[in-house]
């Protein structure tokens, strides 16, 4: 059997070489060798070739490496490839929110949520940023003991609820935070397990506590969404963004609607800042050299006041602490597209119905576009080095029409954070080694301590 049958991909001499993958086994494929470590099954995948053939249970499938490929198809997914259905976990929480959406459905929706996250908008969120950050800083002292992920996921759900939905209580942050933490690891157990083929309709105990999760997301939006129809004056969050947008018809977002991208827009402001800030403190804890160089960016910079949306542009080093960041630690960690009649990647046609994947922890740490690749060095995004990585061997946002709509937001957060506490403070993270768990985004397996420390300079 030739490679290009065995993947189920025509078989004609045209485009890139596909390599055949590991050896699957009957009905699943490569389902067990994915779901026990997916991370290194595409490391393992990324040494084969270019492209490589595999397969998710019965489905033909082809990995990518090279950034042009991985262009391509982040460019083709409202093209020749479609956004694929990510299980009935991801949507249960997710709805058909922008992120899932497909053809006009998704060119609407996209309409309708992208001013509430353009730079003018963002600018006016800075300030709830910092201030929140400010407020968690102020209530740590030199020599306590900090559980760093906690820290991080409950300043970032501040953030999120305030600028989001427009509420700054405790109660509401809870509320909101436990329902999606319970939702995020069901759906990244499921598509990683055997949840990943079995059919909808049958029930799993992690089904279960995903439903029971998301009738909790879905009555607490519901009621600050009635809450903000009640109140008679203008307000400056997303949510209130969203009530008030209408399309080129005059149509409103349904609550419904509303909804799906309330919880969108609060995974991308939440869950993916706060895992940033994590991996971001455990590698300049391990890292003199760039916490030195963060500090001096910060002392020459902002002296003794806190940093502003204004900022944001005169602190380079510390927007490559946080890209250098995602690029070993990339919250969003895979991208797959379906192909469609007349698919091809490369010049190669792909048969419809292949399911085409590329992975940002294979390509950010692949060897061939990176100096050093797995380690943390920041400056590799500054001057010569930093203009010779090619264009999507970084792309901790994906890329193409489907470009997170909330990159811009959650750069600005992660940097006004990271600026606001690296002032004060070096957090020195315990040494126990700290594996990344493949979700719906990349986290930590344990909780993360830390001692904070003050800095004198």
């Amino acid at each position: 059997m030739t490679t290009e049958s065995a993947a189920g991909v025509d078989a004609r001499p045209q485009g890139p070489e596909l390599v055949p993958g590991p050896r699957g086994v009957p009905l699943l494929g490569n389902l067990p060798q994915f779901g026990k470590d997916p991370l290194a099954f595409f490391e393992l995948l990324r040494e084969r070739g270019e492209m490589v053939g595999w397969r998710f249970g019965r489905t033909s499938c082809v990995f990518l490496t090279e950034p042009d490929h991985i262009g391509e198809l982040m460019r083709e997914i409202e093209g020749t490839f479609d956004q694929p259905d990510l299980g009935i976990a991801f949507r249960t929480v997710m709805g058909n929110g922008v992120t899932v959406a497909k053809g006009g459905d998704w060119r609407r929706k996209r309409s309708l949520v992208q001013p509430s996250v353009r730079p003018k908008q963002v600018k006016s969120y800075a300030q709830t940023m910092a201030s929140c950050a400010i407020e968690v800083a102020e209530s740590w002292s030199d020599g306590r003991r900090i559980d760093i992920k906690r820290e991080m996921a409950t300043l970032t759900r501040r953030i999120a609820v305030s600028t989001i939905f427009g509420v700054d209580t405790e109660s509401d942050s809870e509320a909101i935070g436990e329902a999606m933490e319970v939702a995020l690891k069901e759906i990244g157990a499921e598509f990683s397990g055997l949840g990943a083929v079995l059919p909808d309709w049958v029930p799993t105990p992690g089904r279960a506590r995903i439903k029971k999760a998301a009738a909790v997301i879905d009555a607490e939006v519901a009621r600050i969404v009635a809450a903000h129809r009640d109140a008679p004056d203008e307000r400056p969050d997303l949510l209130s963004q969203l009530l008030t947008a209408q399309d080129e018809t005059g149509a409103r977002l349904t609550d419904v609607e509303i909804r799906d991208e309330a919880v969108t827009l609060y995974i991308g402001g939440h869950e993916t800042t706060s895992s940033t800030l994590v991996w971001a403190w455990h590698l300049l804890s391990r890292n003199p050299g760039a916490r030195a160089a963060l500090g001096e960016e910060l002392d020459r910079v902002l002296g003794d006041r806190d940093p502003g949306f204004e900022d944001y542009a005169d602190l380079p080093y510390a927007q490559a602490v946080v890209k250098e960041t995602l690029r070993l630690y990339p919250t969003i960690w895979l991208l797959t597209g379906l192909a469609k009649e007349g698919a091809s990647i490369g010049g190669r046609p792909i048969p419809k119905g292949t399911r085409v994947w590329s992975s940002q922890w294979a390509t950010h740490r692949d060897a061939r576009w990176y100096k050093d690749a797995d380690a943390f060095r920041p400056e590799r995004w500054a001057g010569v080095e930093g203009e010779e990585i090619p264009e999507y061997a970084w792309f901790p946002f994906g890329g193409g029409p489907r470009v997170c709509l909330g990159a811009r937001f959650a750069m600005v957060e992660a940097v006004l954070i990271l600026a606001v506490i690296a002032r004060r403070f070096e957090l020195l993270v315990d040494q126990e080694e700290i594996r990344p768990v493949p979700s719906l985004t990349l986290q930590p397996d344990r909780e993360v301590t830390a001692m904070v420390r003050g800095r004198t300079g």
